[in-house]
């Protein structure tokens, strides 16, 4: 009998231990974001950790990146499910234009999340007051293959200038703010979240005083050859420390998209806890408050919308 109990315990042991194992399976999500210094990084951290908490049998994970372009690289080479893009970027992605020149990528948004601002970077002393100041200075137009590198060639573009007309740095927004308080550039572009902690770092840098450069003069130029992607803006004064006036700019909203071929239902309760999880977002970047219902209809998104994301916004009473 003791033989017979022993064996018996054994197999619902190994029945309990099997059915924890399954219990224990997880969807294992990486989501694209964007380099430390940057806005990306910490929301896809805040991301990754309410659909870990809330959506159930998901292990999500935020990775550091170069940007737009690499995360919609990711998403093509299937070693990312979810990720940060903005719009621009997206949508040469889809169209296989640009840095996509015939390589479509079959993405569908899953959100369109917060405006993106472009930040022209320098410092007083350096000579730079105006955008056509950039002629012949040091300037970093970002890290490679990122959405800020892109949007700072065609903003150049849209104002009579060319890469060649400066001498070109490729630098992440941190690394960016380091060469500038080292004076090794004079300038730098970034696209991103106001305010954006790298920059926050350089106006709080004692001996140096920030200076934004207005650029939303070059915003006509941008929509009559790229469309209607693009927006002027203003990054309003003391957004950074010491920065006492407003400074027109061009603004393009950021998305988060997925593969086409993406789980509906998985989408579905994605963009569910996003929404309803939203306030636990704010408090890691207040700009995650412009992740609202109304701005999913606006056409800030050139690219067509998941199903799953489609069925959560119908629920809602959005209409497609």
């Amino acid at each position: 009998m003791n033989r017979v109990m022993a064996a018996l315990v054994a197999v619902v042991a190994a029945f309990g231990l099997a059915t924890a194992g399954a219990q224990d399976k997880k969807t294992r999500i990486s989501i694209g974001t964007g380099g430390t210094g940057g806005v990306y990084y910490p929301l896809g951290g805040g991301l990754a950790a309410i659909l870990s908490k809330y959506v159930p049998g998901v292990d999500a994970t935020a990775e550091v990146t170069a940007g737009s372009i690499a995360n919609l690289q990711l998403i093509d080479g299937g070693k990312s499910e979810i990720g940060f893009t903005m719009a621009d970027a997206a949508w040469d992605a889809y169209n296989g234009l640009d840095k996509f020149n015939g390589k479509k990528v079959a993405l569908r948004t899953l959100a369109v999340f917060y405006p993106n601002r472009m930040h022209v970077v320098t410092v007083e002393g350096t000579g730079i007051n105006k955008f056509a100041d950039l002629k012949g200075k040091r300037v970093s137009t970002g890290a490679p293959v990122s959405g800020t590198e892109v949007t700072a060639e065609r903003l150049l573009e849209a104002y009579g200038l060319t890469i060649k007309d400066i001498t070109r740095e490729r630098l992440s927004v941190a690394e960016s703010v380091n060469a500038l308080k080292d004076g090794k550039i004079d300038a730098f572009f970034w696209v991103g979240g106001v305010p954006t902690p790298s920059i926050t770092d350089l106006a709080a840098t004692p001996g140096k005083k920030i200076k934004l450069i207005d650029h939303a003069d070059g915003v006509d130029n941008l929509r009559k050859k790229y469309g209607p992607i693009y927006v002027k803006n203003k990054i309003l004064a003391n957004a950074y420390p010491g920065d006492d006036h407003d400074t027109t700019n061009m603004d393009v909203w950021n998305l988060l998209v997925v593969p086409e071929k993406a789980d509906e239902q998985l989408v579905y309760n994605i963009v569910k806890t996003m929404f309803e999880k939203k306030d636990e977002l704010v408090k890691v970047h207040k700009d995650a408050q412009f992740l609202s219902l109304d701005n999913q209809t606006t056409g800030a998104s050139p690219l067509p919308f998941h199903p799953g994301a489609v069925r959560y916004f119908k629920e809602k009473g959005l209409k497609f």
